[in-house]
């Protein structure tokens, strides 16, 4: 994946799409201030979206990052994409 062409507004959304597919969640549900637990997201479908954003980011996420301290989306998603940009940079 070229990074060069990665911005963030992309990345957020490709990643926004990772959770609802994974996750099985309606789009419209994943709004920055929803929770993981509002989501009903358990610590399975969160190893499955990471594990999903590893293979489309072609990137390792290490499973004891602060991925799994995040509350809500947006720190999920704020996590993920700064270890992306900071992976590919």
């Amino acid at each position: 994946m070229d990074t060069k062409a990665l911005d963030q507004s992309d990345l957020v959304d490709q990643i926004v799409e990772v959770i609802c597919k994974e996750g099985m969640i309606d789009r419209e549900k994943v709004t920055p201030d929803a929770t993981i637990e509002s989501l009903d997201l358990k610590s399975i479908d969160i190893v499955m979206i990471l594990t999903a954003i590893e293979d489309k980011f072609d990137v390792y996420i290490p499973m004891d990052g602060p991925f799994h301290e995040a509350k809500d989306i947006k720190s999920l998603i704020d996590a993920i994409a700064a270890y992306i940009i900071k992976e590919k940079s």
